[in-house]
């Protein structure tokens, strides 16, 4: 067995949690590496709770944040996990189903995996046509119809995304 010189990195992936971070998602989120932020984020005072746990923090603001929020965050965020390109927006669709602005960038710039928020309705599709992975973690927060309140747990090993694992609230 050799090893590769890259680390596996654990990834707490949560979204529309409109203010309220639940209690039960702290060890979660303790055991990961970053946590990804897919919008609809409430509050500042949500973010200084995420921040207190000392992981890289990814935050992309969703259509109900104000001013303080998007101030320290990005409407699109893009960057590089191991041997994966990520982007990742609030509002953006699903195969099938992209918005126009989102399908613009994805065919620019060709994620491995595409994340967004926003539909508070859990998804995990394979798109074989765009060759990407989109992940929706469902809605965290108590706003909003969902009857389960979810986030996505999953680790990123050089080019794949491995153990994959909803967390049911």
């Amino acid at each position: 067995m050799h090893r590769h010189s890259g680390r596996m990195v654990r990834i707490g992936l949560l979204s529309d949690t409109h203010g309220l971070l639940d209690p039960s998602l702290l060890p979660v989120l303790e055991e990961v590496d970053e946590i990804w932020h897919a919008g609809d984020v409430g509050n500042v005072k949500l973010l200084d709770q995420l921040r207190k746990l000392n992981k890289t923090l990814r935050v992309v603001y969703g259509n109900i944040d104000g001013h303080d929020i998007r101030i320290e965050s990005s409407e699109d965020l893009a960057w590089k996990v191991e041997g994966m390109k990520v982007f990742m927006t609030h509002i953006g669709g699903y195969p099938g189903h992209y918005t126009a602005r989102v399908k613009k960038i994805l065919l620019e710039h060709k994620p491995d995996i595409y994340i967004c928020g926003h539909s508070h309705i859990l998804k995990v599709i394979y798109d074989k046509q765009l060759n990407l992975l989109h992940i929706n973690p469902g809605a965290a927060g108590k706003e909003g119809f969902q009857k389960v309140r979810t986030m996505v747990r999953f680790v990123i090993d050089k080019d794949r995304v491995k153990d994959m694992a909803i967390v049911e609230l």
